[in-house]
């Protein structure tokens, strides 16, 4: 039946036809495409694998009722949106059953990701489970913690694991872990190195985690152990047919609705040459007394120079604004990085000005404007990134992109679409449509090899087809073995081999 699709077409009669001069870039014919197709496949068959090795392991079920679940909600000043609770159905089923969760939780910039990892912690605590939650930098897993002391009981014991923390705290949380006293523990990695050990450890969340590849989901499903349930949180949204193909190992939930309280940010295109009625805006929001951020982007060729823009720009708007910016780049250390970013958090500066990306999921409630200097060197997926630094308080928030000169076509449309659009799903698609998915945010960082034949924009429905035929597999229980010349063709035996 699939066949019939690419008109019968052998496999050994597409290769033969592949390697004919005359059919170069022959994309849409249907040699082609069936073994676009079969890569397609053979790549899902691998993740179809891992899912259902994660699934056969049997755990004790999560037991709690919706108590826990209102002991935070009550305490909200918003509403739950309509994702943020499906998402939460999705994942208590989960915890409730007796298969082991391996659920990535997708969500735009300031969805709302946080709350429902941290209702969903709570209630693992109140069946007897401990939770560890993961984040990529220390000031990441603090602001979690702090979140999580404002909306959890004062009778749940929890912590907060930092290298900052000295070693008679740090050997006594441990203690605390170990002897199921502390029962939920926040942190970076380090939170999983081997002098660490859980009393009943039932719970694993990490958060931004789109630089783990396949294989090392897998090993940190298994270190959580059987009764270990894993829930990945990603703010990268990216294209369906890559979720397909990056994420495609894992149950994916998705919130894509904005809570309430969240106006939308207002985006704006500048020339270089009007600096002074940005400078005249910025000095308007300061006396309000909001805070601003100014990215000068790394640009691959000139490092030495990028360094020297932003400490340019650092100097020109300390002129202005005397000690009230602060510099991040790419050269200072991750400590001193930590504390500059918690000063401009206690409001000791008014202007952050950073070559890096500014950390993402960082919450600055005060951080109003944000202004991108070069925007056109960034992908549509990155400003959108950028821009969803600001706009996390209550007050209204704006973007400004700045350009050297006039703009390309493509450099247009794509300023175009940020301006008309907030949903980091529609800016994704056509982010994709304009660049190629190899340039993608988070497609570099997530370790899943780029296809060779398959192209996630021009096969699109290949992709659907495969995912539709991997349904049918799991449904119909039939054997790998059957495909297991597929996966050698493709080089994909070797990470079954591995894995399963």
């Amino acid at each position: 039946e699939i066949l019939n699709k690419f008109e019968n077409e052998s496999w050994n009669a597409a290769i033969i036809k592949l390697h004919d001069p005359t059919n170069i870039e022959n994309y849409k014919a249907s040699f082609y495409k069936r073994l676009a197709y079969d890569e397609i496949l053979a790549s899902f068959l691998v993740n179809s694998e891992i899912r259902k090795k994660i699934k056969k392991i049997k755990k004790t079920s999560k037991k709690f009722t919706e108590s826990s679940h209102n002991e935070i909600v009550n305490k909200l000043n918003f509403k739950l949106t309509k994702d943020q609770n499906k998402s939460l159905m999705d994942i208590n089923n989960d915890l409730n059953s007796n298969s082991k969760m391996f659920r990535l939780l997708q969500g735009d910039v300031g969805s709302g990701k946080t709350i429902v990892a941290l209702i969903s912690a709570l209630s693992v605590v109140r069946s007897n489970f401990q939770v560890a939650l993961m984040a990529p930098t220390e000031i990441l897993a603090r602001q979690h913690y702090t979140l999580a002391k404002k909306l959890f009981p004062e009778n749940i014991s929890f912590e907060l694991l930092s290298s900052k923390s000295d070693n008679l705290d740090k050997k006594k949380i441990i203690h605390n872990l170990k002897t199921n006293k502390t029962k939920m523990v926040f942190g970076t990695h380090a939170i999983f190195q081997k002098k660490i050990v859980f009393a009943n450890l039932g719970y694993i969340i990490i958060d931004e985690q789109h630089k783990f590849g396949v294989r090392q989901r897998k090993l940190l499903s298994d270190k959580g152990g059987d009764n270990c349930d894993v829930l990945l949180m990603s703010a990268t949204p990216i294209p369906r047919t890559l979720t397909m193909s990056v994420y495609g190992d894992m149950d994916v939930s998705i919130i894509r609705e904005k809570p309430n309280n969240r106006k939308e940010v207002k985006t704006y295109s500048k020339l270089e040459s009007k600096i002074d009625d940005v400078i005249k805006f910025v000095k308007k929001e300061i006396d309000e007394g909001n805070q601003v951020f100014w990215v000068c982007p790394l640009i691959e060729e000139s490092k030495k120079l990028d360094h020297q823009s932003s400490v340019k720009k650092y100097e020109f708007l300390n002129k202005i604004f005397p000690n009230k910016v602060a510099l991040l780049h790419g050269k200072i250390e991750n400590e001193e990085k930590e504390k500059i970013l918690n000063r401009f958090l206690n409001k000791e500066y008014s202007i952050l000005v950073s070559t890096t990306i500014i950390e993402v999921g960082i919450d600055f409630p005060n951080a109003n404007v944000i202004i991108i200097e070069n925007a056109n060197k960034f992908g549509l997926s990155q400003l959108h990134q950028l821009r969803g630094r600001v706009g996390r308080g209550d007050k209204q928030a704006s973007c400004i992109l700045m350009f050297k000169s006039n703009l390309s076509v493509n450099a247009k449309k794509r300023i175009n679409i940020l301006k008309n659009s907030n949903d980091g799903f529609e800016i994704s698609e056509e982010d994709m449509k304009l660049r190629g998915f190899g340039d993608l945010l988070g497609f570099k960082q997530s370790g899943a090899k780029n296809f060779r034949l398959a192209d996630p924009i021009q096969n699109e429905d290949l992709f659907i087809l495969a995912e539709k035929q991997i349904r049918k597999i799991e449904l119909e229980n039939i054997s790998i073995e059957k495909y297991k010349s597929l996966l050698k063709l493709y080089d994909q035996a070797d990470i079954i081999n591995d894995i399963v």
